[in-house]
């Protein structure tokens, strides 16, 4: 079984006991907290090695390194085949410092994207404006509905109740 699907098992377990979970939730998210921390010391490093030598380097089990192998993929310049994914295979770590921080944001990541190491990246504006940027992001604007006797959105020059408003 790949790795990931073993992370899944574990981490995603809707039979587990809920305290249980969140006990794992919380001692994962301080040791993902730990490998950021070493990352974003040295952002421009291109940390490199298999899934048991990056477990062994940042002091993880090749489960939670497999975590956070899933948790950071979509923010690396070269994704990681995490699907099939084993320990033996030769992993990449370098990613996009923008698309980190951004992707922090979306996740709700608090105790990632407000670590200090960022100050050393970016400067409290750069920093305002991703956040900014990744909120806005997900946000949808519904335009005013034209009304009935509006002249169509479509550009037909017909009334909006006569075209598109049937």
């Amino acid at each position: 079984m790949a790795l990931l699907q073993e992370w899944q098992k574990i981490a995603y377990n809707e039979k587990a006991d809920r305290q249980e979970l969140n006990r794992f939730w919380q001692r994962y998210f301080l040791l993902e907290k730990g490998v950021y921390e070493k990352l974003l010391t040295n952002p421009d490093e291109a940390v490199e090695g298999t899934v048991k030598e990056l477990a062994e380097k940042y002091e993880l089990s090749i489960m939670d390194m497999t975590g956070f192998l899933d948790g950071i993929n979509d923010s690396l310049i070269e994704p990681n085949p995490i699907e099939t994914m084993e320990a033996d295979t030769k992993v990449s770590l370098a990613f996009d410092k923008e698309k980190l921080y951004k992707n922090m944001v979306d996740a709700k990541a608090d105790w990632l994207y407000e670590l200090p190491m960022w100050d050393n990246i970016y400067d409290a504006e750069t920093k305002k404006a991703l956040y900014l940027e990744q909120k806005k992001s997900g946000t949808v604007i519904v335009g005013k509905k034209p009304g009935r006797n509006d002249p169509c959105p479509c550009g037909s020059g017909k009334k909006y109740k006569f075209c598109c408003g049937k």
